[in-house]
């Protein structure tokens, strides 16, 4: 997995949006924003990549995406139901049509036996409400699972938008 892959991903996500005649939305939390680094790395990219939002902190998520307080009481901020709620608030707040959500534990400290470093939840959602989510588990350095996430978030696109 190198950097080539990302760009590779990231350029076949705007391929296929494009064709589609929609636009991206991303929402970080532990790739601060490497998802939307990566696709708007890709020339012409204002054809389909709309915005993205970085919310680290859990008041973030709630104030610019609408994440229930409920959700982060009860699951966390890394869960797939933040993610689905992180997903389904960035289509809310945008023009976007496709949306990817990113949450996790990078490292190397904030991990526990429920969620170890190395734990990340993804969320991909179409405004007209189709979802899915789910949860990796990565080994490597913070650098490598960021990394890894950024790869899981863009191909998790690829496969929504293949239907």
């Amino acid at each position: 997995m190198n950097a080539d892959m990302i760009g590779t991903l990231a350029t076949l996500v705007g391929a296929k949006l494009k064709a589609q005649g929609a636009m991206l939305a991303t929402a970080e939390s532990c790739t601060g924003g490497w998802v939307a680094q990566a696709v708007t790395a890709i020339a012409g990219s204002s054809d389909w990549f709309e915005r993205g939002f970085v919310t680290y902190s859990n008041e973030a998520k709630e104030e610019m995406l609408g994440v229930a307080a409920g959700t982060l009481a009860a699951h966390g901020a890394v869960s797939e139901q933040t993610a689905r709620e992180m997903a389904a608030g960035a289509l809310a707040h945008s023009r976007a049509q496709v949306a990817v959500a990113v949450t996790g534990i990078a490292g190397p400290s904030g991990g526990s036996p429920e969620k170890p470093v190395g734990t990340v939840c993804f969320a991909w959602g179409l405004k007209e409400g189709t979802h899915s989510a789910e949860t990796r588990r990565f080994n490597g350095d913070r650098e490598s699972v960021r990394h890894q996430s950024v790869i899981v978030a863009l191909q998790g696109v690829l496969d929504l938008l293949d239907g």
